[in-house]
């Protein structure tokens, strides 16, 4: 799924278009105890009630594609009987009337989702009638191309809101405050089947993590049958890799700037495109090699791939904007760190001064030092 498909299906979340039809919910207490379980027809609810709701399935599938959302195909044998995707597909085609199925289905996430506190489990199954779009991409709502049925789990921690003092208008006096357990926007969650090309793809599933670099692979790996998803800073971590194994001695400040600069040109060029820019090894050695690499690390650079490739039994596939920082590059050094915006990295530069190693940054006329205007 990319960012058009994830709003389409987000707007769809408010009263005049709502396609949710069933709510179901789990409330789960810190020893793993299922509290109380619910499910009822969506149009039960009150006013206010289903604008609460709304909010917390648009956060379900809301962040970064490859930061906090991450679209994962399901492995083949999961879609064998007992499998993890045939256990999902059984569940959406229950319209989550089925309360053996809903309870095995609050099982599997007690028994694989860590969390020390409350937490609230939230089901949802919608029919959503996807409107054509004329060749310009304008909806034809009364012309409908499928029917997309689907359902969305938000894990919602809850937690005591914080004591304070309140006025007690039957006392007529201010004490203490009674505290409440609150639900959470949405930690984890996800939308199946996924979204992609405007129909449903039951082999594709949209996963949604808060923490980008805690996604509760317990969940990941017996919930939805994934086990390689790799996270911001795993990502991060491989293509830091790749440039230390590939420059070596040569990882010099000026080949290092020219790679973040190349990306960030990359990731500027392909922002109209609603898909996330990935770099897969073509990418990656075209960077290299507009960053003058030479001949020979750009040799070093092709084995680091195929390594990977063997280690990982698939080719690399890294998230441009996970692996730099489009806003700022991080200059550090002893007791010195320095934060560059990216549209003036051409006023800093490494040279040689009196025999010493130095960056130089070019200043304008204006310079503070702790809000203090300096000449």
């Amino acid at each position: 799924m990319n960012k058009k498909e994830l709003n389409e299906i987000k707007k769809t979340f408010n009263p005049e278009k709502s396609v949710i039809n069933k709510i179901c919910g789990c409330y789960v207490d810190n020893e793993k105890n299922i509290r109380f379980k619910t499910c009822d027809s969506y149009h039960t609810l009150s006013e206010e009630e289903s604008f609460k709701y709304f909010e917390i399935f648009k956060k379900t599938l809301s962040g970064t594609i490859g930061k906090n959302l991450f679209n994962i195909d399901f492995p083949l044998e999961s879609e064998n009987e007992g499998g993890t995707q045939n256990f999902l597909y059984k569940l959406l085609k229950s319209d989550l009337e089925d309360e053996n199925i809903l309870d095995e289905y609050y099982k599997k996430i007690i028994d694989n989702y860590v969390y020390e506190s409350n937490y609230y489990i939230i089901l949802i199954h919608g029919i959503y009638d996807v409107p054509g779009k004329t060749s310009d991409g304008l909806e034809m709502f009364d012309a409908s191309d499928s029917i997309y049925e689907y359902i969305l789990t938000s894990i919602c921690p809850v937690n005591l809101d914080k004591a304070g003092l309140s006025y007690d208008t039957e006392k007529n006096r201010v004490g203490e405050r009674i505290r409440n357990w609150i639900v959470s926007p949405p930690s984890n969650g996800f939308l199946f089947p996924a979204f992609n090309d405007r129909t449903a793809d039951i082999h594709s599933t949209m996963y949604f993590s808060k923490d980008s670099n805690n996604l509760q692979r317990e969940f990941l790996t017996n919930i939805l049958g994934e086990e390689s998803t790799a996270t911001q800073n795993d990502q991060k971590e491989t293509f830091a890799h790749l440039i230390t194994n590939t420059l070596g001695d040569e990882c010099d400040f000026n080949t290092v700037k020219a790679i973040h600069e190349n990306i960030n040109e990359m990731i500027e060029r392909n922002s109209e495109n609603p898909d996330p820019l990935i770099l897969t090894k073509n990418e990656i050695t075209t960077v290299f090699e507009e960053s003058e690499v030479s001949d020979t690390q750009l040799e070093t650079l092709e084995k680091s791939l195929n390594n990977y490739k063997e280690e990982n039994e698939k080719n690399i596939e890294l998230m441009a904007s996970n692996v730099v920082n489009t806003r700022t590059l991080d200059v550090k050094a002893a007791n010195v760190s320095i934060k560059v915006n990216s549209d003036f990295l051409n006023l800093i530069r490494e040279e040689i001064i009196d025999g010493k190693k130095c960056l130089v940054i070019e200043l304008s006329d204006n310079v503070e030092i702790n809000g203090i205007p300096v000449k």
